[in-house]
């Protein structure tokens, strides 16, 4: 068994996505004196597993529809490159999957019937991104998937765990992370556009063409920006909530290679656009713990 394979497979980049609205989540809790460091590690356990899951079933899945070929333009996918057997894949997704399911279990008893509707969504989730007779992914509805499940679900999941409620303000702290997980996605789909097509997989990105793609994560990451911006204005919050605008230099390089590179060299626009998320999420945590 390489290792190295298995961490190829599960995608370290993207693990990111997965924590940055747990953090936020329990930032929140944090500003309200509810905070649990036990349902955070749970929260952020589970989350990172569910992530895994979602990772290994695309690869299996996209490998089992076709849709990962040898001129695809992103990193390596260990089915299709036969450096991992699909079986194999096939059983370390259901793996991660009853680890996140076990995980639920006791989170479902922790916070009850609000939290098994999300461990049941979440799960279903899993399957149906990219798998199914109408898998999420391919059918032009991926971004909204992530921004639901990484925004407001997840933000608002953590949150609930610790205080056994929602707030408006947490609904409106979801939503800048939810945008800014999104964008990684983004990146992914345009840098696929091409071998999607071919494939039949019917992106958004596929859907509305490179151009779009382009302004579409635009949109989602300077929109992410502003939201701050907003909760200040509102007058609840301290000018600490500014904090993310510490980091929004570091969108200018990723929006100049988005529009002025194609192909492999969008890998390295997604794994800055992850790393520009985590650092956004832990700037904005801070700024709402201290707000």
């Amino acid at each position: 068994m390489n290792l190295h394979h298995w961490w190829l497979a599960i995608r370290p980049k993207t693990l990111p996505a997965a924590a940055c609205p747990v953090v936020v989540g329990s930032a929140c809790a944090v500003s309200d004196h509810k905070f649990s460091a036990l349902m955070f590690a749970a929260a952020l356990v589970g989350a990172l597993l569910i992530q895994i899951s979602v990772n290994l079933a695309n690869d299996y899945f996209d490998f089992l529809h076709h849709i990962d070929t040898p001129d695809r333009k992103g990193p390596k996918r260990m089915t299709q490159s036969g450096l991992i057997s699909p079986e194999t894949v096939r059983n370390a997704f259901l793996l991660t999957m009853l680890l996140a399911l076990g995980l639920g279990i006791f989170l479902i008893f922790k916070g009850g019937v609000v939290i098994l509707y999300i461990v049941i969504a979440s799960l279903f989730g899993i399957i149906c991104y990219s798998a199914g007779p109408y898998p999420i992914a391919s059918n032009g509805l991926g971004e909204v998937f992530v921004f639901i499940f990484f925004g407001p679900v997840a933000v608002l999941g953590t949150y609930y765990l610790m205080a056994e409620c929602v707030t408006a303000a947490v609904l409106f702290a979801s939503v800048p992370v939810g945008l800014m997980v999104t964008a990684i996605i983004v990146v992914n789909n345009l840098r696929d556009i091409r071998t999607d097509a071919r494939a039949g997989k019917r992106t958004l990105a596929v859907i509305i063409g490179p151009w779009r793609t382009k302004l579409e994560f635009v949109f989602l990451v300077l929109f992410s920006f502003l939201i701050p911006c907003l909760m200040f204005a509102s007058g609840r919050w301290s000018w600490a909530i500014l904090f993310p605008l510490a980091v929004f230099w570091k969108s200018y390089p990723v929006f100049k290679t988005i529009f002025e590179q194609d192909g492999e060299i969008l890998n390295m626009a997604l794994a800055e656009t992850a790393k520009l998320a985590l650092m956004f999420s832990g700037l904005f945590a801070i700024g709402i713990v201290f707000g």
